[in-house]
């Protein structure tokens, strides 16, 4: 699957930003300082994203799922 690739639902971001592709994701994610990067939910993120773009199927649920928790800091909600 290309990283051109849109995810069935855009990643909003706020404002008018939204992650719609996996090429959207990945550069995101290769904007982030390094040390946020190496944070694990960062880590788990990119290798969803990486799955995708190699093997695709459910992968890209996977990769929008992994974005969305490490947007969200992996913490659960209260």
């Amino acid at each position: 699957m290309p990283w051109s690739t849109q995810f069935d639902e855009p990643i909003k971001l706020g404002g008018d930003r939204a992650l719609v592709t996996l090429q959207h994701a990945a550069d995101y994610i290769m904007n982030l300082p390094h040390d946020l990067q190496q944070q694990p939910h960062w880590q788990v993120a990119v290798e969803n994203l990486i799955n995708a773009a190699e093997t695709g199927g459910g992968w890209l649920m996977f990769a929008r799922i992994g974005m969305m928790r490490a947007l969200n800091g992996d913490q659960p909600k209260r």
